[in-house]
């Protein structure tokens, strides 16, 4: 199925229900990680979810997957974000849904967008996020890649990387050919490697794979690096919070940043033994339990 948002995208999302659905049901949306898209880690979301009783959506961010939107493989912040608000605009007006009853779950970078969103869309009545990236930060500090704090970029190196990407829009506004990734102007220090290769384990393997899964344009980087999804999260109260994070993900501290910002009521749960991208696919390390208590008692 499919529905636009605000700009007039249409997004392609798959839709689940409980098999018992009786008068309007709570409804959650999840949104998938950077780049990825909604038959990967999504996908297992939505369906386990739904056989904890809730309606679940999951989507193809816009300009990537199935949804809509020219040039394709590019990130624009907003409108992701604008993609949770209108993927709520849907739901509500399903006559099988309670629309003051709708929740998201936030993997990866989609939690950052989905806290975003949260923060100007009242309608989102309760925010999970799993795995939660900062994208902004993330590319501010180590071109995509989490550091540890002694390996953050330096001014200088976001300026060469910023201006490797500038350089690039001259090169494709000239019938260039297309560059994707974090660029070449700055090295990747070991704890941004270290990071890589985590998502590695998971998007470059058969493990994760998928034909529509794409890494999004170099041109993009000036726009993501601007992104601060934190900004207004006072605003997010008194709608709960909940941040899950792995005990061993190498992006454990967004989770807790967020946490230490975030208005009451809020929640940090930390899976012991787990990774960042185990939380996308391994059913015994995805904390269920704690995901259904939170939806159940604030939805």
């Amino acid at each position: 199925m499919s529905f636009r948002n605000r700009v007039g995208i249409e997004l392609v999302a798959d839709l689940y229900s409980p098999k018992r659905l009786r008068g309007r049901a709570p409804a959650l949306i999840v949104g998938h990680p950077f780049g990825g898209m909604k038959e990967q880690t999504t996908g297992l979301y939505t369906q386990t979810m739904a056989e904890r009783g809730f309606v679940t959506l999951a989507f193809d961010a816009s300009y990537n997957g199935e949804s809509g939107g020219r040039p394709r493989h590019i990130a624009s912040l907003e409108t992701f974000v604008e993609d949770f608000s209108a993927a709520v605009d849907y739901l509500g007006t399903r006559r099988y849904v309670a629309r003051d009853r709708i929740g998201v779950i936030g993997v990866c970078a989609s939690g950052g967008f989905s806290l975003s969103a949260a923060q100007i869309d009242p309608r989102l009545k309760a925010v999970a996020t799993v795995s939660m990236y900062d994208m902004g930060r993330a590319y501010r500090d180590g071109q995509g890649y989490a550091p540890v704090p002694s390996e953050r970029n330096s001014v200088e190196e976001r300026k060469r990387a910023l201006a490797e990407a500038a350089e690039q829009r001259w090169a494709e506004f000239d019938g260039g050919k297309v560059r994707y990734g974090g660029g070449s102007a700055v090295p990747l220090k070991p704890s941004q490697q270290a990071a890589a290769d985590e998502i590695a384990e998971y998007y470059a393997t058969p493990r994760g794979q998928h034909p529509r899964s794409h890494a999004l344009t170099l041109t993009s980087l000036g726009a993501i690096a601007n992104f601060m999804p934190l900004a207004q999260i006072e605003l997010t109260a008194p709608r709960p919070l909940l941040f899950i994070a792995g005990e061993r993900a190498h992006f454990r501290y967004y989770s807790e940043d967020a946490y230490a910002k975030a208005p009451e009521p809020r929640e940090l749960h930390i899976v012991p033994g787990a990774g960042h991208v185990d939380l996308y696919d391994k059913v015994d390390l995805i904390p269920w339990k704690k995901l259904t208590d939170f939806f159940d008692k604030h939805l």
